[in-house]
């Protein structure tokens, strides 16, 4: 029989347990954003390092360990996490369903992703960093030449990557599966689509790069041999490994980040996306590609002239469905009404931006030319124009757009803008003068250079850069905290008078999302209903009780198991002197993991039930599905 879920709990409590698609991903967004900051500053102190020639702000070592850390938590720890925050909260609203497939495995993906970037973060506390470039490449990550720092990133990089692949499947069966009556995949909103496919490529891309880290793993910690020249091993094949991961997880935080503009632009333009079945098939083949150009960073390994051609001419072939999209956002916003608040500026410079990126990234493809490129700051500029210049800036705008929805109130537009343009302005200080250091044959991944070869004034111009930047981030910082007491609250629906699904939701959204789940008759459903109906959505089913999962504290738990046994690897690593057991701290770790496990499977949850009483009554109060 129904029955409602009425136990108490403390605030804590409540968000170590939940398993709420909204909750999890607000949280996905707090550890994005404090990763996100750590790897700022890292790049702050190492743009105060190269202001000026022979700087001694920081040392080599110190240097060396910033610029690993700084890249692989940007990625890593900062970009997927924040995006999977926007695809946590907004795809079962904009699909029209009451939570993701699994909530459990949801609950679990963003824990055990957690515990792995802690457990990366740790290494700070026994030694330093990892020191080998965010690429890890071998050999300067074998044992003969890599310290304790590249046992922290292998076992924390694989820790985080289980999070990242179970959270990745999760989507996939809930937008396959969960979607409202109506809403064929042809219909989905460009967002939903991009979120779709980026996780088939982690489906796709993180399994090598576990395979890879396995391997490293067994090299450092168990006298393995699979990338050490001198007993057969081949140094180049990590190469090979990283970067069929590498290169597909550039379109893993892209692909996303085009569908955040691709909701934006319509929403503030007050028009359709323009050629929306080319914008899907687009980003089909884009993701197709993707896995077929990762030696184009490699061009210089002496793969021979035959191979290098072959993926120069599949690189440059990438600009064409990306030009297809260029070529929508463009005639959607043409002809269209746009309010220009902070969302659609971030939107639409986007676009420019993201252009500008592309085409040096053409200009790498060309593998001749790539000889003289390679290792400087051109490679340096060209893909912060696409990790910050594509990703930060529709990151931004996805921020912006949704915090009404996710938050109960907006952010502030005065401060919003003044962030948006000394952000905006700061980032092109900071990256575009990197194009002319590199063709003047600065290489990248030195922490120092000699003066007076012409060098000096564009560091110190790039340096300005990161300080507006910083500036930019700290504003925003203010303007959260400013508007969480005197921001305008939102109490409507559908703030922005947009166009999709999640705008149907009242405002603050019920932990069910939908009372009833809605019939969708067109692309852009609630739009439809606007204009073809009377602005609500229309229910496919009566109003009746609700079933909704229990919480959890065994995601948690289970991370903390991970955690452990992955710390418990790292004390066997020859470079670790500071005594215990390893082996032991390994057994309790996994213990901790698989008894979570073994809970799981045992214990009968079969969730709870909200009474359609209940229900009736929130749905007068609220006055919406």
């Amino acid at each position: 029989m129904a029955t409602q879920h009425t136990k108490d709990k403390s605030v804590v409590w409540d968000w170590l347990t939940t398993v709420d698609h909204k909750k999890i991903g607000i949280m996905y967004l707090i550890a994005g954003t404090l990763f996100f900051v750590k790897a700022g500053v890292m790049a702050l102190f190492m743009r105060i390092q190269l202001m000026m020639p022979e700087m001694n702000f920081l040392s080599g070592q110190t240097f060396n360990e910033f610029i690993t850390m700084h890249g692989t938590i940007m990625l890593f720890l900062a970009a997927t996490p924040l995006l999977f925050a926007f695809m946590n909260f907004v795809i079962p609203l904009q699909i029209g369903a009451r939570d993701v497939a699994f909530p459990f495995v949801n609950a679990v993906g963003f824990w055990v992703f957690l515990s792995g970037g802690l457990l990366l973060s740790t290494s700070w506390f026994f030694g330093g960093g990892p020191d080998a470039g965010w690429t890890n490449y071998v050999p300067l990550a074998s044992r003969e030449y890599g310290g304790l720092g590249i046992d922290f990133y292998v076992l924390g990089l694989q820790v985080s990557g289980i999070g990242t692949l179970v959270s990745a499947i999760n989507f996939l069966v809930t937008i396959v599966n969960m979607r409202a009556p109506g809403m064929t995949m042809m219909r989905l909103p460009l967002f939903v689509w991009t979120s779709f496919i980026a996780s088939t490529l982690i489906l796709f891309a993180f399994t090598p790069l576990a395979a890879g880290l396995a391997l490293i793993m067994l090299d450092r910690i168990f006298d393995g041999m699979f990338f050490i020249p001198g007993m057969g091993g081949n140094a180049v094949l990590w190469q090979h490994i990283f970067w069929i991961f590498g290169h597909p997880e550039v379109y893993i935080l892209v692909l996303p980040a085009f569908g955040i503009i691709s909701e934006v632009i319509p929403a503030f333009a007050r028009k359709r996306l323009f050629g929306y079945t080319a914008m899907v098939f687009a980003t089909m083949i884009i993701a197709f590609l993707g896995f077929m150009v990762w030696a184009h960073h490699m061009f210089t390994v002496g793969m021979g002239p035959v191979a290098n051609s072959i993926f120069a001419i599949a690189t440059m072939t990438i600009a064409v469905p990306t030009g297809i999209k260029i070529f929508n956002w463009l005639l959607t916003m043409w002809g269209g009404k746009i309010t220009f608040n902070t969302a659609m500026m971030f939107a639409s410079s986007f676009v420019p931006t993201f252009v500008l990126g592309g085409v040096t990234g053409v200009m790498l493809a060309m593998a001749p030319v790539d000889y003289l490129y390679h290792d400087t700051y051109f490679v340096v500029a060209h893909f912060h124009y696409i990790i910050v210049g594509g990703i930060v800036l529709a990151l931004f705008a996805g921020l912006f757009y949704w915090y009404p929805k996710m938050f109960n109130h907006k952010l502030n537009e005065t401060l919003g803008k003044l962030f948006f343009w000394i952000f905006y302005i700061g980032f092109h200080l900071t990256f575009f003068v990197q194009h002319l250091l590199g063709l003047m044959g600065m290489p990248r991944r030195v922490y120092t250079y000699l003066g007076n070869q012409g060098l000096d004034a564009f560091n110190f111009i790039s340096t300005i850069g990161t300080f507006f930047m910083s500036a930019g981030v700290i504003l925003l910082v203010i303007n959260v905290i400013y508007s969480a007491f005197k921001g305008e609250r939102v109490t409507e629906a559908d703030p922005w008078d947009a166009r999709t699904l999640e705008w149907a939701t009242p405002t603050p959204i019920p932990e069910y999302n939908f009372a009833q789940t809605p019939q969708v008759r067109s692309l852009d459903p609630l739009f439809y209903e606007k204009v073809h109906g009377d602005g609500t959505m229309k229910p496919a089913e009566p109003v009746a009780d609700i079933h909704m999962p229990n919480g959890s504290i065994l995601p948690f738990i289970m991370s903390i198991g991970l955690y452990i046994a992955g710390f418990g690897l790292i004390m066997k690593s020859p470079h670790w002197e500071l005594g215990g057991n390893g082996l032991i701290v390994l057994i309790v770790g996994l213990a901790i993991t698989f008894g979570t496990m073994f809970v799981r499977s045992i214990k009968e949850d079969h969730g709870y039930y909200i009474p359609a009483s209940r229900v009736k009554e929130e749905m007068n109060s609220k006055g919406g599905n």
